[in-house]
């Protein structure tokens, strides 16, 4: 009877650290995913802006290939207005000559030829302008239509903004933030509201915001969603196998906020999770306070680049 009351606890005891280690192996079978996912899924976001920043450069390009092109038909407008003026003095000379004596044939052999050359250089002329003014035309076209996909991308992060705004007015202004940089909706989440200190299990508190912002987007196909993890510099004081510096703890927090908002309905194809560490401090680790501030998890939201993208290719 002692022998099986010593066993029990033992027994309990192995059992527990069974389940343990089975918890951390998948949690680094998802850290090692989600590392996989995030450089793909990286690239592709920096393919974007880089494409959106080749968009900006060639509309900035074409309205000044339209402010030269604007200039030379006004040139050309007003030389072929004088040479028509020119034409019509010579050809009025030219008629009135040939009802006066045929002494002057010489003069109007001379005029005749004056006029053919003007013709001649009349029709290049016209020929010229009217190259010009198509070419305008059709690049005027074009940045009209860049300044619309453009203005309708701004317009769509200015909406998604205003709806994951309505979406967590009820939560504190140091408990989070949302706002517009670089084309991207920012959300940015104090670790008070999501996580204790070293832990990766998201608070209760914060698991209801991010079932409000996974109601907000879930219906949102055409998004992608980065979330990113920060600490500060102070190392973890708990180290393991399956987490050892502030990275992996900012990759497994980033990893659990994924699965919650998952749970509340939006697509995992849309999620990369992502963790920088200590790596992109917003303020200088020297204070508690600014420690507070790089203690925080970023949700990235991009709108989908492919009508940019489809005018680039035609370009």
């Amino acid at each position: 009877m002692k022998a099986l009351l010593i066993l029990f606890p033992i027994c309990f005891l192995l059992s527990s650290c069974i389940v343990s280690k089975k918890k951390f192996d998948d949690m680094l079978a998802l850290k090692v995913k989600a590392e996989g996912e995030l450089s793909d899924k990286s690239k592709k976001l920096n393919d974007a802006n880089a494409s959106l920043a080749r968009l900006t450069e060639s509309l900035k390009k074409l309205k000044q290939d339209s402010i030269e092109l604007s200039q030379n038909l006004k040139v050309g407008t007003k030389k072929l207005a004088d040479l028509n003026d020119e034409y019509e003095k010579l050809d009025a000379n030219y008629k009135m000559s040939l009802n006066k004596s045929g002494k002057q044939g010489q003069v109007l052999a001379q005029q005749r030829d004056q006029l053919l050359a003007i013709q001649d250089n009349l029709e290049k002329i016209r020929k010229a302008n009217d190259s010009l003014s198509n070419s305008l035309a059709e690049r005027e076209k074009k940045v009209n239509e860049l300044e619309q996909v453009l203005a309708n991308k701004d317009k769509a992060v200015q909406d998604l903004k205003n709806k994951i705004t309505n979406a967590l007015l009820n939560f504190k202004e140091n408990d989070l933030t949302v706002k517009v940089k670089n084309g991207k909706v920012y959300v940015s989440l104090a670790e008070q509201l999501l996580f204790g200190s070293g832990s990766i299990v998201v608070d209760k508190k914060g698991v209801g915001a991010l079932q409000q912002l996974a109601k907000a987007l879930k219906d949102q196909q055409d998004i992608h969603v980065m979330i990113e993890g920060h600490t500060d510099n102070v190392p973890i004081s708990q180290k393991s196998k399956y987490m050892e510096d502030n990275w992996d703890l900012s990759v497994l927090r980033a990893t659990s906020i994924s699965k919650i908002l998952i749970k509340g309905g939006m697509s995992p194809n849309q999620i990369t999770a992502a963790g920088k560490g200590e790596y992109s401090p917003i303020a200088a680790n020297d204070n508690a306070q600014n420690k507070q501030k790089n203690r925080r998890t970023e949700i990235i939201v991009t709108p989908n680049l492919d009508e940019l993208f489809k005018i680039l290719d035609a370009n």
